[in-house]
């Protein structure tokens, strides 16, 4: 396992982001820069201090971070591009996370920002013939997940609705999100179907947004004069892929099981020390089935465990007190550093209107098409 993390202290220094929103006319560099302006003032760093820099990206196209970086300018720092799909910005994280622990550098950017774009998939031009047209539409493989565990567990749609009741009012909260408005269950249940048992309200939107960290070292924050106390600990940054499935097991949740086992193991802590997650629920089951397969709760309950407030913030762990994908947004590369700048606000005490009593230790998980997942975990430095 990696110990660099432990060895060599990494600090989130800088949040910033540009309010996610529907597909526009507003180019990427305008969102990009927004953020990384607000990156830097949050951080209290001048730009020729940033090193080296990660852009996670699923849409754009090649060069994006340079022809962005000129306008704040041409420092000749390194600049590295990342493609996860909706990993896209953990992966941009990890690699500026791991880049200041090996200590190549101190101060290094993880940015993420996309327009809306074609959705052109590597798995379209693999040379094989797909078994149908909806064989690889998330919403469909989602949808039969959502059967399979309402079935499994006896459960009402509604059980996995109460994830957009929660998280689109944790949105209306938050001044970057895309979505802000509350939903009672009743809306959510009544919005357009599409496909099996999810409504619209249960699908994240796509559409635009960008969101910045810096990243730094602890001989940084001394040689810049930098504020301690507002600086958030990198404890664990893992990722890995799926395996092929055995028995009635899924793939994709085994891949979220192990990764965040392995996050736990390499931070030194267990799911009961978390007061914060952000995770991946594109789709509402997504939340009742991770929360399971995170050990937040015991397998079968990640209904009754939402249903009775311990996700809630103020509850037992604030799951996606964001706003989550459904209500947040999800422009893909952008998400991943968002989970990052709201568990950053959430420990330093700074998410005005949506704060989590007492955060001081948060994990980030995402997963991308692939199947890839990434977790972070991050935790007060005082």
């Amino acid at each position: 396992m990696n110990r660099l993390l432990q060895q060599t202290s990494v600090y989130v220094i800088g949040v910033g982001l540009h309010p996610y929103q529907f597909a526009s006319d507003t180019p990427y560099v305008s969102l990009g820069l927004r953020a990384m302006r607000e990156a830097l003032s949050d951080a209290g760093i001048a730009w020729p201090e940033v090193q080296s820099a990660y852009v996670g990206t699923s849409a754009i196209g090649m060069a994006t971070g340079r022809v962005m970086f000129r306008h704040l300018g041409s420092t000749g720092l390194a600049v590295t591009q990342v493609e996860s799909a909706s990993a896209s910005g953990c992966s941009a994280f990890r690699q500026a996370c791991l880049e200041v622990a090996s200590g190549v550098s101190d101060v290094v950017v993880a940015i993420g920002v996309d327009k809306f774009g074609d959705g052109r998939k590597a798995a379209d031009k693999d040379g094989l013939p797909h078994l149908a047209p909806t064989a690889t539409m998330p919403p469909v493989k989602f949808a039969l997940m959502a059967h399979e565990y309402l079935r499994q567990h006896g459960l009402k749609p509604e059980a996995m609705a109460r994830v957009a009741v929660k998280n689109h009012g944790n949105a209306a909260l938050n001044p970057y999100a895309q979505f802000r408005k509350a939903r009672t269950l009743e809306q959510v249940m009544a919005s357009p179907k599409v496909v099996g048992d999810l409504t619209v309200q249960q699908c994240c939107p796509r559409g635009d947004g960008a969101a910045a960290v810096i990243v730094v070292s602890e001989a940084a924050i001394k040689r810049l004069g930098l504020d301690k106390r507002r600086a958030v600990r990198v404890l664990a940054s893992v990722a890995n892929s799926e395996e092929l499935e055995h028995g009635d097991s899924s793939a994709a949740v085994d891949m979220v099981r192990k990764s965040t086992a392995m996050a736990y193991e390499q931070a030194g802590v267990g799911p009961r020390d978390l007061n914060l997650v952000e995770l991946h629920e594109a789709f509402s089951i997504e939340e009742l089935v991770y929360t399971e397969a995170m050990d937040l709760c015991a397998p079968g309950e990640g209904a009754a465990w939402l249903e009775r407030g311990a996700s809630a913030i103020g509850g037992e762990c604030a799951v996606n007190a964001s706003g989550g994908l459904l209500g947040m947004g999800h422009p893909t590369g952008p998400t991943g550093i968002g989970q990052i700048a709201e568990i950053t606000r959430q420990i330093r005490g700074e998410a005005h209107g949506r704060q989590h009593p007492g955060a001081r230790l948060g994990l980030a998980h995402m997963i991308g098409l692939g199947s890839v997942a990434f977790a972070h975990i991050l935790a007060a430095s005082h």
